[in-house]
C-alpha cells in the first residue's frame, strides 16, 4: 500500500477552526489521527476545534501536556486527546490505555513520535507548519489506508 498525501493551506486560527468543523463529522471511532508539527504550529488549536466539533455540548477542552490524556463524550463516542511530549517511555502509552482507544475511540495524539513501532498502521498523519504568513499554517495530511481517501475528499482549503 503506497503512501497519499493531501495539502492544505490555512490563512488564519479562523480557518484552521472551520477546516476542523468540516472534517469532524467524518469521523468514527477507531479514527486515529497523530498531529506533528514543531511548538507552535496549532496543534493543540486544531485539535482543541476538531474535539469542540464532536461534542454535543460545548466545553473547556485543555491542552492535555500534563494529564497526558484527556477524554470526551463524544456524538459518535469517546474522544482521546492525548499529548505524549512528556512520555518517557513506549510502555507509557499501554499504560495510559492508548492502545485500547485506537480501536475504540476517536483518537488525536500529539507528538507521536514517542508511539515509535505502537503507531496504528490505519492512522492519519497531519503535520501542521508554519506558513508564508504570521497566523498561516500549512497543514499536510499522509495515510495509506483507503478509509482516509473518502474523509479527506472535497474539505476546504486544499
Amino acid at each position: 500500500m503506497s503512501d497519499k498525501s493531501r495539502e492544505f493551506h490555512l490563512f488564519s486560527p479562523d480557518q484552521t477552526t472551520a477546516f476542523a468543523q468540516a472534517f469532524a463529522p467524518r469521523l468514527q471511532p477507531g479514527d486515529v489521527i497523530l498531529l506533528s508539527g514543531p511548538v507552535g504550529a496549532g496543534k493543540s488549536h486544531f485539535a482543541r476545534s476538531l474535539i469542540l466539533a464532536l461534542l454535543n455540548t460545548p466545553e473547556d477542552v485543555p491542552s492535555p501536556t500534563y494529564t497526558l490524556v484527556q477524554t470526551y463524550p463524544g456524538r459518535s463516542g469517546e474522544i482521546w486527546h492525548a499529548d505524549l511530549y512528556r512520555l518517557g517511555d513506549t510502555s507509557e502509552v499501554e499504560e495510559l490505555g492508548l492502545l485500547d482507544a485506537f480501536d475504540n475511540a476517536i483518537c488525536l495524539v500529539e507528538w507521536p513520535d514517542r508511539l515509535h513501532t505502537l503507531a496504528p498502521d490505519t492512522a492519519l498523519w497531519i503535520t501542521l507548519a508554519p506558513g508564508s504568513a504570521d497566523d498561516a499554517r500549512v497543514m499536510t495530511a499522509r495515510w495509506t489506508s483507503p478509509e482516509w481517501d473518502a474523509k479527506l475528499k472535497d474539505l476546504p482549503y486544499e
